[in-house]
């Protein structure tokens, strides 16, 4: 009170050593006080992000054993506040190829994704990968309403069979014929495939053809009939240099017998795999692929025309490709023209991760064509 009295007494006086200590606390106490405020709020809003990152993680599902079958929003209860894509982890800045798209920005006006002939996309990933590989496009495609499975091939991702036991490719893609031969016989769906992951979709195609409403090759290999993979690859004999280098053969019958898999050397995977890709995915793929098996990169496919021909195939060009190069996709292409073919611009060898919302576009696109 006395402090409060002195502010009108017009004859105060100067105030005391006392005061004038107890006014320099007061000020400091003050001062700490606001030092206390702004950590707290500093701690809240780190809290705050963590929570907001916390909430993202929990929406991101599982993958199975032997594949990823994940539904639309519409579906599951949980989804239903998530209204907007999910923006790439990679860290570079966006071009206009790759722009930060919103789920209402991808479909055509009047269009409706379950007005489709299918919603359903059926993600085949390439040698040495899973179907983790295909986690950026999943989800992206999920928020726009379609539903996606994911497979993991024989002694790929998750699934726990010796890659060095795989002894043909009908051994192999089995997990993706087990799939589709349990689907309803109107039970259409769009098949996708990366890499060697195209061979093994058009062995499905081969199958399937009528379960199978459109199939897209993505900087995939894309065999005519008669045609091994070993085939295609033999065509760019001696234009990638990276390749060979990076190949270790195993021989789990012994040196004297044909090789049974290869690894990729991880010193290598970037500037063969991932050289436009994000940091983290790398890391990602680096501790994440597994080896892939000799035998059905050997195996010649047997495709006729009234089956695997019948079924609608487009091509998605990765234009800054180190594994598949630009003129060995358009080889393939001339080879076997598909119904037409798209091109990414500023994508390595794995589009899902250095132009994910860019392979987005492309994938509802296609969907979309009658």
């Amino acid at each position: 009170m006395g402090n409060l009295c002195s502010l009108f007494n017009p004859t105060q006086q100067p105030p005391s050593k006392k005061h004038r200590f107890s006014n320099a606390a007061s000020a400091s106490r003050r001062e700490r006080k606001k030092l206390d405020d702004a950590a707290i709020r500093e701690q809240a809003i780190a809290a705050a992000i963590l929570y907001k990152q916390h909430q993202q993680k929990q929406q991101q599902q599982q993958f199975d054993r032997s594949s990823s079958l994940r539904y639309p929003n519409g579906v599951s209860k949980k989804n239903n506040n998530s209204n907007t894509l999910p923006r790439s982890s990679s860290s570079r800045a966006r071009s206009l190829t790759d722009p930060l798209l919103q789920p209402h920005q991808l479909l055509h006006q009047g269009v409706k994704v379950d007005d489709l002939e299918t919603n359903h996309y059926v993600l085949v990933h390439g040698g040495g990968f899973g179907a983790w590989c295909w986690y950026k496009t999943i989800a992206l495609l999920e928020e726009s309403g379609y539903k996606v499975s994911a497979i993991d091939l024989t002694g790929s991702g998750v699934h726990s069979f010796d890659t060095n036991n795989i002894t043909s490719l009908s051994q192999y893609v089995k997990p993706l014929t087990d799939f589709l031969e349990k689907l309803p016989e109107d039970g259409k769906v769009i098949l996708v495939g990366h890499d060697f992951g195209g061979a093994c979709i058009s062995y499905a195609m081969e199958l399937f053809p009528i379960k199978i409403s459109k199939a897209i090759f993505i900087a995939a290999a894309m065999p005519t009939n008669g045609q091994s993979t070993l085939d295609i690859i033999s065509q760019q004999a001696g234009s990638n240099d990276l390749m060979p280098q990076a190949q270790i053969f195993l021989y789990a019958n012994g040196n004297d017998r044909p090789p049974t898999a290869f690894d990729l050397e991880k010193s290598l995977l970037r500037d063969l795999l991932f050289n436009l890709s994000p940091t983290k995915d790398v890391a990602l793929a680096s501790v994440s692929m597994r080896s892939v098996p000799f035998a059905p990169v050997l195996e010649k496919l047997s495709l006729s025309e009234p089956k695997y021909g019948s079924v609608r195939r487009f091509y998605i060009k990765t234009l800054e490709d180190n594994a598949i190069p630009t003129s060995l996709q358009e080889n393939m292409i001339n080879a076997s023209p598909p119904e037409k073919v798209f091109y990414l611009k500023g994508a390595d060898h794995s589009p899902f991760f250095s132009k994910p919302q860019a392979l987005h576009k492309l994938l509802v696109e296609i969907s979309m064509i009658n």
